[in-house]
């Protein structure tokens, strides 16, 4: 019997005791069956069960100890539970006064189920990706089951989607075969190419035909933006620093300066990156599209950019060339009064420039609650940036040049007039390295101030939703332009609150109240579970909807499920 003992497994383990107080033999016990638990071994040798009579304890491993039977109940009414009645007729324990035993209580756990490294089972897609990526008609979808989704744009409830298992199995049955479908794709993307091709040649002719007959379209939007605000500096920018180009550029043929050189490069300069600047305005205005979907807000900055560069080899490296070649080779200068006239022309010129440029900075530091020493070094407008330290350096640059040609005109000695040259050309150099310090830094994403973030912060922490807020990114998209992204904990259990107040807590009572079996809990738990997280992402909208609205310059939100 010891023997058979040995290899009982610890799931189903007994203890068994001699009693010699009894003389006469009792029937084989063996191991019964008690309360749930079933008798895994075979039955005890009943010569040893005949001497004496057996005393059996059944334990079960299910508890908190892995290596050995637990404890045994303590509870007397326990105790009293876990005896069977041993005075029921046909009982097989009925005799045995001094046995005891334990029910045996089995956990019920669902089999885990292995989905693999590719699952698309559960998968959802839409109808115009059906019908795209598995060449299928609208006529091939009517009959499969439709599910209606919560939509992730805003201006919609709810759209209708479909299982990719159906539309995959719809998909063979069309086209017979993976390879056959394979083949489809590859026409239809042909044929697209070809329409593409064809789309470009029709727009080049209506082009054609629009320049021919006259364009009668209304003006765009592109168009009203160099009416008002920056596009307005940079416009008057572009027609003053052209005409003051072209008088400088007279003078210098008269007189031969080096400071008058330097200031018509200049004006040429300053011409063509503003030039530059308005195409960057009309660019960043256009809408939003699939190669770029945030939009062409990034090309003022890509402007302001180049500008930078473009005053720095053109505008400095000209004039320091300029200046240098002056003090190496001195030449005599002509009269030099036309070029103090054009000097103060330009001088008014720019200096209205100035003041426009001025006037428009502080409305929109005014604007967005920044002083305009802030305003300017963040470089929150690139386009009236760029006007204002080019004409406040034409400006300087012009009384520099006036003051080294005035040295000149009463010594008789040029090579102030080359010194001019090469200030002018260090004062844009100075220019040039700002703006390409600013907008570098603006490209590589910068974020909003700090009180701005801790305001959007507290706005989120605030709603009972969420329960913390972690990885807070605000970046300046510009154009007044935020992104914000932030890992949201939320509050599961008010999250289920908020379910379960659109629900019908009695329906919700009477399924509960129909579960009997692992199969029935797996299902009402499957239910209720994928509209607790349809309730979640509704709250993820919601909170995406109000950030919005409270502040307009928030356009991206990205709140990620912690």
């Amino acid at each position: 019997m010891l023997s058979n003992m040995a290899h009982r497994p610890w799931q189903v383990f007994c203890r068994v005791s001699w009693s010699h107080r009894s003389r006469f033999p009792q029937p084989c016990l063996g191991w019964q069956t008690v309360g749930m638990c079933n008798s895994w071994s075979r039955p005890l040798d009943c010569r040893a069960a005949s001497l004496a009579v057996v005393k059996v304890h059944f334990y079960s491993t299910f508890g908190n100890r892995k290596d050995g039977p637990p404890r045994l109940p303590s509870d007397p009414a326990e105790k009293v539970a876990a005896k069977p009645n041993i005075n029921t007729p046909g009982s097989p324990l009925k005799g045995l006064t001094k046995a005891e035993t334990i029910q045996v209580k089995v956990r019920a756990v669902l089999k885990k189920r292995e989905y693999g490294a590719k699952y698309t089972q559960n998968n959802f897609i839409t109808a115009v990706r059906a019908m795209n990526e598995f060449c299928l008609k609208p006529s091939d979808l009517e009959h499969l089951r439709k599910i209606r989704r919560r939509s992730p744009h805003d201006d919609t409830e709810a759209f209708t989607v479909f299982l990719r298992s159906d539309v995959e199995a719809k998909a063979l049955d069309v086209w017979g075969s993976q390879e056959a479908l394979a083949r489809e794709r590859n026409l239809r993307k042909e044929v697209e190419r070809e329409y593409q091709e064809n789309i470009f040649r029709s727009q080049q002719l209506l082009k054609e035909y629009k320049d021919f007959w006259g364009n009668t379209r209304p003006r765009s939007g592109k168009r009203t933006t160099f009416l008002q605000g920056p596009g307005k500096v940079v416009m008057v920018a572009i027609c003053i620093n052209g005409l003051n180009f072209f008088f400088k550029l007279l003078a210098w043929v008269y007189t031969g300066s080096a400071s008058m050189f330097s200031e018509a490069i200049h004006s040429l300069a300053d011409t063509c990156n503003q030039a530059l600047l308005a195409l960057g305005i009309s660019q960043s205005v256009r809408n939003p599209d699939a190669g770029h979907p945030y939009g062409f807000s990034n090309m003022r900055y890509i402007a302001s950019l180049i500008s930078g560069v473009g005053i720095f080899m053109m505008g400095a490296g000209l004039s320091w060339y300029h200046g240098i070649m002056g003090l190496l080779h001195p030449e005599p200068i002509e009269s030099l009064l036309w070029a103090y006239c054009i000097l103060a022309g330009s001088l008014v010129s720019e200096g209205a420039t100035l003041l426009v440029a001025i006037n428009e900075i502080k409305r929109s530091a005014q604007n967005h609650g920044l002083s305009f020493y802030e305003y300017v070094m963040q470089s929150r407008d690139p386009s009236t940036n760029v006007v204002l330290l080019e004409d406040t350096a034409a400006v300087l640059g012009v009384i520099m040049a006036a003051g080294c040609m005035g040295l000149t005109s009463l010594t008789g000695n040029p090579y102030y007039d080359s010194l001019g040259s090469l200030g002018v050309g260090t004062l844009l150099g100075t220019v040039s390295a700002f703006l390409i310090y600013t907008n570098t830094e603006a490209l590589l994403g910068r974020s909003i101030q700090a009180e701005r973030v801790q305001k959007l912060t507290e706005f989120l922490e605030n709603d009972p939703a969420v329960r913390a807020i972690h990885d807070v990114k605000a970046t300046d998209m510009g154009l007044s332009k935020v992104r914000f992204k932030a890992e949201v904990d939320f509050d599961g259990r008010v999250v289920t609150r908020s379910y379960l107040e659109k629900q019908d807590i009695d329906q919700i009572l009477n399924d509960i109240q129909q579960v009997k079996t692992p199969e029935d809990l797996e299902n009402f738990m499957l239910k209720h579970g994928e509209n607790i997280i349809d309730t979640l992402g509704a709250e993820v909208d919601r909170l995406e909807k109000e950030l919005k609205q409270r502040n307009p310059e928030v356009r991206h939100v990205d709140l990620e499920i912690l």
